[in-house]
C-alpha cells in the first residue's frame, strides 16, 4: 500500500479536523499534509502541536486568492471547512459565502492546480430535514431541509457543487457528531423535539472514516454515504439530554412545556450506515463509551459547583428557548416553524 500521498485538509482546527490530524500525524507516513484554515488564536494553537508534520496555509476560503496557495499538487482533499449552526442560522450570508462559494473556490483551484485530486466532502444529516415521524434514513431519501435551516440549504447546494465538478469525489453525510468540546449548550438545544431519534458518532470515529478513506478512494468514487456510529450509538434526545444534564451536575432538564420545539429539526437513524463501515471499518465508540468519556472529563469539583448554581444556569438557558419565546411573543411565523400550523390555530384562533 502506497501511503505517500499529499493531503489537504480544510477546516482542520474543527472538532473532526483536530481528531483527524492526530491520527494522521501519529503515523507520519504521508509525503505532505497541508492544512487550510482561517488564522485565529484557536487554529494556531491547534496546529502548533503538529508543526513538525504539517504545512499551514492560513486564509479565507471565500476568497479565491487565499485558496489557490493550498491547492497546488494535492492528491487527497478532505473538505471539512464550514460555518455551522447556530452561527449559520444567525448569519446566513456568511454561511452561503463560506460553505457554498468557498467550496466553489476550492473546486476551481483544484481543477486548475490538482485536477487528478480526490475530494471527500463532509456533508450533514441536516439535508434530510425533519424525520421525527420517519426516523429511518437512507442515502436515496429526498433532500428537503427543515424550514429556516440555512445551514442545511448550504449543504445541499455544496453537494451539487462537488458532484458537478470534474474532480473525483465522494460525500459523507455526517450524523450528529458528539465530542467533549464541540457541543456547548446554546439556544440550538431547544430546536430539537425531545422524542427525536438520534444516532451519534464521536469525532474520533468520524475522523477514522476520513483517515481510512485515503487509501480506499476506488471503492468510494462518485458515491454518497451516510456516516454514523451504528445501532450501538442510538438514543432519544430526551434520554441524551437527561444523561448529559446529570453528568454535568445540572440535575434534570425540567424545563416548561413547549420549551422544546415539536417539529422541524433533523436527525434520525442511518439504516444504511453499515455500507460505509463495511468499507472503512472506522467504528469503535458506542453511546455508552461516549458517556464514559464525558464522565471522566468532568471533575467532582466542577460537577458539585455546577449543581450549586444549576438553577441559574437552567434559567439562563431557558431564556434562549426560541420555541417558548415565540409562544410568549405570539410570533405566528415562528410558532408555525417550531410547532406547526395546527398548533398555531389552537393557540391563536381566528
Amino acid at each position: 500500500m502506497n501511503n505517500k500521498k499529499r493531503i489537504l485538509i480544510t477546516g482542520a482546527s474543527g472538532t473532526v479536523g483536530t481528531a483527524l490530524l492526530k491520527q494522521l500525524c501519529s503515523n507520519n507516513d504521508y509525503e505532505k499534509i497541508t492544512v487550510f484554515d482561517i488564522n485565529t488564536r484557536c487554529s494556531r494553537r491547534c496546529f502548533r502541536r503538529y508543526k513538525k508534520y504539517i504545512t499551514c496555509v492560513f486564509g479565507d476560503i471565500s476568497k479565491a486568492g487565499d485558496v489557490d496557495a493550498a491547492c497546488r499538487d494535492q492528491d487527497i482533499v478532505i473538505h471539512l471547512a464550514a460555518v455551522i449552526p447556530p452561527l449559520a442560522d444567525d448569519n446566513p450570508e456568511l454561511a452561503l459565502r463560506v460553505n457554498v462559494h468557498g467550496t466553489q473556490n476550492l473546486i476551481t483551484a483544484l481543477e486548475r492546480y490538482s485536477p487528478s485530486a480526490f475530494i471527500c466532502y463532509a456533508s450533514s444529516i441536516s439535508v434530510y430535514g425533519d424525520r421525527l415521524n420517519d426516523p429511518n434514513i437512507r442515502v436515496g431519501d429526498p433532500l428537503q431541509c427543515s424550514i429556516g435551516d440555512k445551514y442545511a440549504e448550504t449543504k445541499i447546494a455544496t453537494e451539487k457543487c462537488i458532484q458537478t465538478s470534474v474532480l473525483d469525489w465522494c460525500i459523507f453525510r455526517l450524523t450528529a457528531i458528539m465530542g467533549l468540546q464541540n457541543h456547548k449548550m446554546s439556544k440550538l438545544m431547544f430546536h430539537m423535539p425531545l422524542n427525536t431519534s438520534i444516532e451519534i458518532a464521536t469525532p474520533e470515529d468520524a475522523a477514522r472514516a476520513f483517515y481510512h478513506m485515503i487509501n480506499k478512494t476506488s471503492l468510494l468514487s462518485g458515491k454518497i454515504f451516510n456516516l454514523s456510529g451504528g445501532s450501538v450509538c442510538r438514543i432519544t434526545y430526551n434520554d441524551f439530554l437527561t444523561r448529559s444534564f446529570t453528568l454535568f451536575g445540572l440535575g434534570k432538564p425540567n424545563f416548561p412545556r413547549h420549551a422544546f420545539a415539536g417539529k422541524n429539526f433533523h436527525c434520525g437513524y442511518y439504516v444504511d450506515g453499515n455500507e460505509l463501515e463495511n468499507i472503512l471499518h472506522f467504528r469503535k465508540d458506542t453511546i455508552e463509551s461516549y458517556f464514559t468519556k464525558v464522565k471522566k472529563s468532568i471533575s467532582w469539583i466542577q460537577r458539585d459547583c455546577t449543581y450549586l448554581v444549576s438553577g441559574i444556569i437552567k434559567h439562563r438557558l431557558l431564556s434562549q428557548s426560541e420555541p417558548l419565546n415565540a409562544i410568549k411573543m405570539r410570533n405566528s411565523m415562528m410558532i408555525r416553524r417550531f410547532f406547526g400550523a395546527q398548533f398555531l390555530r389552537r393557540l391563536l384562533p381566528l
